[in-house]
């Protein structure tokens, strides 16, 4: 997949391949496409050229009923938890459910629940997000999202912003929501924290193209002055 925005090339050529409930980290310098790549993923760019084999649609391929199909199966977790703000966190667990599946009123209680107990915090149910600190917004997004039952999960910088000990507990979460409902994982971040604890592959993105791969350890182990600069940071 290649991918230029005017005369600068993104994505010069890369390829990518997620297996049924693995976990894989992008890591890669700000500006080098790893979001882009995500955008790609769930049709909200479109690349210059090449096939984005995703749930066994070429995304660029589909109409938009077709794409919006798709991305019913995909979770997206932005960066700031993109809650809508003028909705209480138990409305903005409600819209997609509301929109997007026919359960009843007690079914979509039930579920509304279930999720916020998977994230640690129904006793949020009624506040609203002006209300929430950083680390529970990104939690009532992870929450929002799961409720649809995705078969794949795309996090975009999950712990940007975040104090250590949260930023833990966003990687715990990460891993238990894959042990939970066997999500197919992709995390971009900067953050080694959450990559040595969530990853079970990490990529680099290097000059437009996976460079190297493998898990944390070897990567951390490797004589690449590129890829260690991300290690030394820790």
């Amino acid at each position: 997949m290649k991918k230029s925005f005017g005369s600068s090339e993104i994505l010069k050529d890369i390829n990518l391949q997620l297996e049924r409930g693995e976990t894989i980290v992008t890591l890669g310098k700000s500006g080098t496409g790893k979001s882009v790549t995500l955008k790609c993923i769930v049709g909200l760019i479109t690349p210059d050229s090449g096939l984005v084999q995703v749930l066994g649609k070429n995304i660029p391929d589909l109409s938009y009923n077709e794409l919006q199909e798709v991305r019913k199966r995909i979770g997206f977790i932005f960066q700031g938890g993109a809650l809508y703000d003028s909705m209480s966190v138990r409305q903005n667990l409600e819209f997609p459910l509301v929109r997007n599946s026919k359960l009843n009123r007690q079914e979509i209680d039930k579920k509304v629940e279930e999720v916020l107990n998977d994230v640690g915090l129904l006793e949020a149910i009624d506040k609203m997000p002006s209300e929430l600190s950083g680390g529970m917004r990104k939690r009532i997004g992870v929450a929002r999202t799961i409720i649809m039952n995705p078969e794949i999960m795309l996090w975009d910088e999950p712990t940007t912003g975040l104090d250590p000990e949260t930023t833990r507990d966003i990687s715990r979460l990460i891993v238990s929501m894959q042990e939970k409902y066997k999500v197919s994982s992709i995390v971009v971040t900067h953050d080694m924290i959450c990559a040595n604890m969530v990853a079970n592959r990490i990529l680099v993105l290097n000059d437009g193209a996976y460079g190297s791969s493998g898990t944390y350890k070897e990567l951390a182990d490797s004589t690449d002055e590129f890829v260690r600069s991300f290690f030394e940071e820790v």
